[in-house]
């Protein structure tokens, strides 16, 4: 690896983890399992909301569903109250929770427009009274993820990172943009850099690493302790291990054969059926063949096929049935 420090959380142990990122409607269980299987270190849940008016909610108990799940289990909360976030992580850990995440990185509105996300990040205060409740709270590590600011000429991550350390939160990660910069433009980690020189705690590196070389400059600028993953694994989870094998000096795997791909695909299709049910599994399954499609050779035309399925074992027929090209392989 680039970096060779070993960090500590709970009971596990990692040296320079690659992560999939915690991403709303993205990231469940079965993505994370996917994601877990094909290299990634470890994968943060979708953000769980700290009202406990929806902790009964079917989309908040699938977000805090763990079975099955290998390795460290974290979970992500969400909120701008620290009374009601505090209840949050300990719901969460008496759930199965081995670490408690708090999100200050969120730039979608609906999220902003109540306080909490990346929206927090303009109140300092408020952001050390959230800190210390959660900490204070639960007996298992508390992370934290953010941007670099609220927007380009108030980047004080660096503040918030050290007020984050002095209340005994155990690991930063950071994507590089601005909460008003949204996923627009390109990540800077220069913000990163200041962060990782400035603090103790390890700092995970977050925004826009798609290859090895990326993934490798990013480690050498920032001198940081790993990296998160985010939509550079949407349709392929194979990236974790191909950073991987990179950074440590190895050939990265092979682009994966089209049977390798429909092999994927099916599992996590059939997947997605078992988790959500038959109807809402087919709709949350279409976006996931979408990414997926954009490799194959005549991906587009497959994606408007099964985009127009309605039934949940038509889909995995539809998989089935995929006529691959001769050679097997993917597209550029």
């Amino acid at each position: 690896m680039v970096n060779d420090a070993v960090f500590r959380l709970g009971n596990f142990d990692f040296d320079c983890p690659i992560a999939l990122a915690p991403m709303a409607g993205i990231s469940d269980r079965v993505f994370r399992s996917i994601c877990r299987e094909h290299g990634a270190d470890y994968a943060v849940s979708e953000m769980v909301t700290s009202d406990p008016r929806l902790r009964s909610s079917d989309k908040t108990r699938r977000r805090l569903d763990q079975v099955g799940t290998r390795g460290i289990r974290i979970v992500q909360i969400a909120g701008a109250d620290p009374l009601a976030l505090a209840d949050a992580a300990r719901h969460c850990v008496d759930q199965g929770a081995d670490v408690i995440d708090i999100n200050m990185g969120c730039p979608a509105k609906k999220v902003c427009n109540r306080l909490a996300g990346s929206a927090l990040m303009r109140d300092e205060h408020l952001v050390a009274s959230l800190l210390s409740a959660v900490v204070a709270a639960v007996d298992v590590p508390v992370t934290l993820k953010m941007r670099t600011g609220w927007n380009p000429t108030h980047r004080n991550a660096p503040v918030i990172a050290h007020i984050a350390e002095d209340l005994g939160v155990r690991l930063l990660t950071v994507h590089g943009r601005t909460r008003d910069c949204g996923f627009k433009g390109q990540a800077e980690f220069e913000t990163i850099a200041e962060i990782k020189a400035r603090v103790s705690i390890p700092v995970i590196a977050n925004g826009d690493i798609y290859d090895v070389h990326q993934a490798r400059e990013v480690l050498n600028y920032t001198g940081c302790d790993g990296l998160m993953v985010g939509r550079a694994a949407f349709g392929n989870p194979w990236i974790f291990m191909q950073l991987k094998a990179g950074l440590n000096g190895c050939k990265a795997p092979e682009r994966q054969m089209v049977e390798q791909t429909l092999t994927t695909m099916r599992h996590h299709v059939l997947a997605l059926h078992e988790l959500y049910g038959s109807q809402i599994g087919t709709r949350v399954a279409r976006k996931h063949i979408g990414w997926y499609s954009e490799h194959l050779i005549d991906g587009k035309a497959f994606r408007q096929i099964f985009n127009r399925i309605e039934i949940a074992q038509a889909q995995l027929a539809t998989i089935d049935n995929y006529n691959s090209d001769p050679q097997g392989a993917l597209a550029a």
